[in-house]
């Protein structure tokens, strides 16, 4: 069954458990009897009117009854939103175990999350696109630093803005949105202040061609915050022929009309740490 896709042949208050539980997964969820009562006292439209809750709206009783509870608005699964098919997706252990790969505690020691975020100087209240978000590794770490902003989660892979999306959506975090991209587009919005890419570029072909596309999104003022790996022979990082010098670093981002703004020289001991500002 895909659930991602409306859940027909579920009833309405275990379409709402496995929606809100599942996200845009591709497997069956089949709730319990006691979570599917408990959700149809929550989530379930009413079969009786509820005048009081639409007094002067002149409403008639078939109306309110299929109004939606505004407590309680529908969840709108970022894949299904583009058509995208969950039934061709990567099997959910094959993805889990990628994730656990991100996310392993070790990285930590060297990527220095936490850090990373204190650097950028955010006030709390920007709007931050987090392009190649993957797993959400910086994401769910931004949107504790912007408790009054918003991070777009943005990834090419329907798998990984599924699991963001499902991790959002069961969390309850209200500052994140995942964005399914194109390749060739990272799509930042003109409100965005930053733009975020880690250990990204080297993946992409026609580098100059997508750093041109992210410039002409931002907004004069905006910033972008670009980590690759060093030069030379480390512990972590792609191999040698994929990295990308740190010159030609600065060359792609001025040729696509950003200027060097600053540079986190003592933070990230395998990795460049370029901030750059579209005049």
């Amino acid at each position: 069954m895909n659930t991602s896709h409306c859940l027909r042949s579920l009833p309405i208050a275990a379409l709402a458990f496995a929606t809100i539980m599942g996200g845009c997964r591709n497997r069956q969820v089949r709730p319990s009897d006691s979570e599917i009562r408990t959700m149809a006292a929550t989530t379930a439209p009413s079969s009786r009117p509820v005048a009081s809750n639409f007094a002067g709206n002149g409403g008639t009783s078939e109306s309110v009854a299929q109004a939606h509870d505004p407590a309680h608005p529908p969840i709108d699964c970022p894949l299904r939103k583009l058509g995208v098919d969950p039934m061709h997706l990567r099997p959910f252990d094959d993805v889990e175990k990628y994730i656990a790969f991100l996310e392993k505690p070790e990285r930590a020691v060297w990527q220095k999350p936490d850090d990373v975020v204190a650097a950028l100087g955010l006030k709390g209240s920007e709007t931050l696109v987090d392009v190649g978000a993957g797993s959400g590794y910086f994401t769910f770490r931004f949107a504790n630093a912007l408790p009054r902003g918003k991070v777009i989660a943005a990834d090419t892979e329907p798998e990984m803005i599924r699991h963001i999306h499902h991790k959002v959506m069961s969390s309850g975090i209200k500052n994140v949105q995942a964005v399914l991209t194109k390749p060739e587009d990272p799509g930042v919005p003109k409100s965005a202040d930053w733009v975020f890419i880690c250990d990204v570029l080297h993946h992409v072909p026609d580098r100059p061609a997508w750093l041109d596309r992210i410039s002409s999104e931002m907004k004069p003022g905006a910033k972008l915050a670009l980590i690759e790996f060093k030069e030379g022979k480390l512990p972590e990082g792609p191999p040698a022929s994929a990295k990308i010098p740190r010159a030609q670093l600065v060359s792609l981002a001025s040729k696509a009309g950003l200027v060097l703004d600053g540079e986190k020289r003592d933070i990230l001991p395998y990795q460049v740490f370029l901030v750059f500002r579209k005049p």
